[in-house]
């Protein structure tokens, strides 16, 4: 028995989502369905004017400074690539590297921090933030 990826795959193929109502129009997902009824006004209003749930803006922040951390490991990596076929000094480059791999494990530490705080002040757990693998990280961009 095919899968539903199979289903829809040959749906989509058939041209059975081409006449769908709203095609190529943005979705309307202006009600939380997570926010009492009473309040939805004052978060439209809050919203519309640039303004969001301070759980959001936490997550946001997090998974922006998770980027730059990230940015600035692999900066630093091709740096290192990019020296070791020069003539600066081996011991040199490679003391710069560890810097920047203890300064990596610093902000992941700290991240981590973060982000168990933030896993506490979530309305769901669907939500929820994994913790950061240094050592997964630091696997995933030394390659």
């Amino acid at each position: 028995m095919p899968n539903i990826e199979d289903h829809i795959r040959k749906a989509f193929e058939e041209g059975k989502f081409n006449d769908l109502p709203g095609k190529g129009k943005p979705l309307k997902l202006d009600e939380n369905p997570l926010v009492d009824p009473e309040w939805q006004m004052a978060y439209h209003v809050l919203q519309s004017s640039g303004y969001s749930l301070p759980w959001i803006e936490t997550r946001r922040e997090i998974l922006e400074d998770l980027e730059k951390a990230k940015a600035g490991l692999l900066r630093t990596f091709n740096w290192r690539q990019a020296e070791l076929t020069g003539k600066t000094p081996g011991p040199l480059i490679e003391e710069e590297w560890a810097r920047a791999q203890e300064s990596f494990r610093s902000q992941v530490a700290d991240l981590n921090k973060r982000i168990f705080n933030y896993n506490l002040d979530i309305p769901s757990a669907q939500f929820a933030l994994a913790p950061v693998d240094v050592e997964k990280a630091l696997e995933f961009i030394c390659q």
